[in-house]
Order: structure tokens, then C-alpha cells, then sequence
């Protein structure tokens, strides 16, 4: 593979570990709902601009308008109204530490998917690992140490199980282009979240120049512009050398955390961090290929 690709994905990899420290700074001027629904709405205009302007077809997808409402739901609304509200009381650094736990949670949930893909002992060892490697993250904050709520550490998990639900759902959609799916699935889970933030937090008042160029950063380069970049990139790569960037954006969220925003992780966080490694290394299956673990059961 060529250098030109890996840097692109070292820097979707960069890009999609920072979204957590940019929900920090958006959290110090707008309520934790208006971010999501910011990050998604622009993401759906920006997704509609590329369409406009590269001619792909702007019709309703032909498919079951339930599972497109599933799955803008479980892909955008949720997941991403989730990390918001939770890094109120948690640092940036751990949601992306626990961003990093969506590999493992698409296997849990294809394992018991109708139909889905049965689980190999190499992928149940991965998430084993993973769990061990959440709960060494949240031991300082259940011993009174960390700077993280451990129950909200702990509710954060829900965002990738979420993923794990889209996932499963998204390959229902697999002859879909994918970023007409981005647009209208954004869109729907735009319309979802605003009735929502409206009733929580009222409308929104932004003042401070670093919140619009957080939420134009967030929304339209890291969701809208990352997706179709990730989308054109993985034809070209392969879908497994793609997932390598699950490993490397929690490095962009703990050294923005750490760095920037003066967050602390202990010396038992980052065994936890490599932990979740290991697991998600079981999990990509190179290595347990090597290891000499069965492959999955189709």
C-alpha cells in the first residue's frame, strides 16, 4: 500500500479521535443534545453539497423506510447525542478510549444477530479483552481517583453497542451508495434529535468564535467530508487495513486530552488502553491467524 494512503488514514484516524475534544469545547458554550444535533444536521448538508455537486442521484433510497430510520437512529442520533452527554462528566481522553470498544461491540452484537456472523474463539477472546480493558479505565474513578464519573464511563459503552446495531443494519443496505445513505440517514437522524434539543435546552445561543469553528470542524469535515473520504479510500485499501483506524484515533483523543485540556489518565488506564488493543488486534484476525485460532463461522 502505498504512503499517500496510509497518511489518509492516519489522518481520518486523527480527525475522528479529536471529535471528543471538540465536544469539550462546544460543551462550554451549547447543551449536550444542540451538539449532536450540529454534528449530524451539518454532516446531512455536507453529504448533500458532494451530492449536488458530483451529480449522485438525490432520490429516497430504495429500501424499507423502517430500516433507514433504525438505522440514522442507531448510527447518528443516538451514538452521537451519547458521547456529548456523557463527557460532561467524563474527559475526552475516556470517551475515546471507549470509542475505541466499537470493533467489539459489532462482534457481540452480529454474534447474537438473527442471521449474523457467529463469533470464533479468536473474536470471543477479543471480547474478553475488551471488557477487561474498560473496567482497568474505570478502576481509578470507582476508587475515588480519576477524573471521570465511573457510572457515566460506564453508560458510555451504549454508544458502541449502537454502532454495533448500525453495522448489522447497514448490511441489509449493502447495495445502497453509501453516501446517499450518509445524507438521508443523517437528515432523518437530524429531524429525530431536534424536537429533542429543543424540549431539553431551548434554542441555542452561541457567541464565542471556537464554538462555530468547533461545529463546522465536527460536522462537516469530520462527519460529512471523513465519511466520504473513508468510503472512496476503502475500495482502494480494503476494508481490514481500514479498521486499523480504530486503533490508532484513541492516540489523537488522549494526546488532545492529555496535552490540551489537561486531562490526567493513570499508569492502569493505559494498560487498560492496551488491553482494548490486544483485543481489537484478536478481533482484526491477523494476528490470530498467526496465533493459529479459527476463523470466524461465516
Amino acid at each position: 500500500m502505498t504512503l499517500r494512503y496510509w497518511a489518509l488514514i492516519w489522518l481520518l484516524a486523527a480527525g475522528w479521535g479529536s471529535s471528543f475534544f471538540f465536544n469539550e469545547i462546544l460543551l462550554r458554550e451549547l447543551g449536550p443534545m444542540w451538539i449532536a444535533l450540529g454534528r449530524v444536521g451539518t454532516g446531512a448538508l455536507g453529504c448533500w453539497i458532494w451530492m449536488v455537486g458530483t451529480g449522485i442521484n438525490l432520490r429516497f433510497p430504495q429500501t424499507s423506510l423502517g430500516l433507514l430510520i433504525a438505522f440514522a437512529l442507531f448510527q447518528y442520533s443516538i451514538p452521537l447525542a451519547v458521547y456529548p452527554l456523557t463527557q460532561q462528566y467524563i474527559t475526552s481522553s475516556a470517551a475515546g478510549i471507549v470509542n475505541a470498544m466499537t470493533p467489539i461491540m459489532v462482534v457481540l452484537v452480529s454474534h447474537f444477530w438473527p442471521q449474523g456472523e457467529k463469533a470464533s474463539w479468536a473474536k470471543v477472546i477479543g471480547v474478553v479483552l475488551g471488557f477487561a480493558g474498560i473496567v482497568l479505565i474505570a478502576r481509578p474513578s470507582f476508587d475515588g481517583q480519576g477524573q471521570s464519573d465511573p457510572i457515566a464511563l460506564l453508560l458510555t459503552i451504549s454508544a458502541p453497542v449502537c454502532y454495533g446495531i448500525a453495522i448489522n443494519l447497514l448490511r441489509q443496505m449493502d447495495a445502497l451508495n453509501r453516501v446517499s445513505l450518509t445524507a438521508w440517514s443523517a437528515t432523518i437522524g437530524a429531524i429525530a434529535l431536534f424536537p429533542i434539543a429543543f424540549a431539553m435546552e431551548g434554542w441555542p445561543v452561541i457567541t464565542r468564535l471556537e464554538t462555530w469553528v468547533s461545529l463546522f470542524f465536527i460536522g462537516f469535515v469530520l462527519t460529512s467530508a471523513a465519511f466520504i473520504l473513508m468510503f472512496w479510500l476503502i475500495p482502494r485499501v480494503g476494508g481490514t487495513t481500514a479498521s486499523t483506524i480504530t486503533f490508532l484515533a484513541p492516540i489523537a483523543s488522549v494526546l488532545l486530552g492529555v496535552y490540551v485540556l489537561a486531562e490526567v489518565l493513570f499508569p492502569i488506564q493505559f494498560v487498560g488502553m492496551a488491553v482494548i488493543f490486544a483485543g481489537l488486534l484478536f478481533i482484526d484476525g491477523r494476528l490470530a491467524k498467526r496465533l493459529g485460532f479459527s476463523q470466524p463461522n461465516g
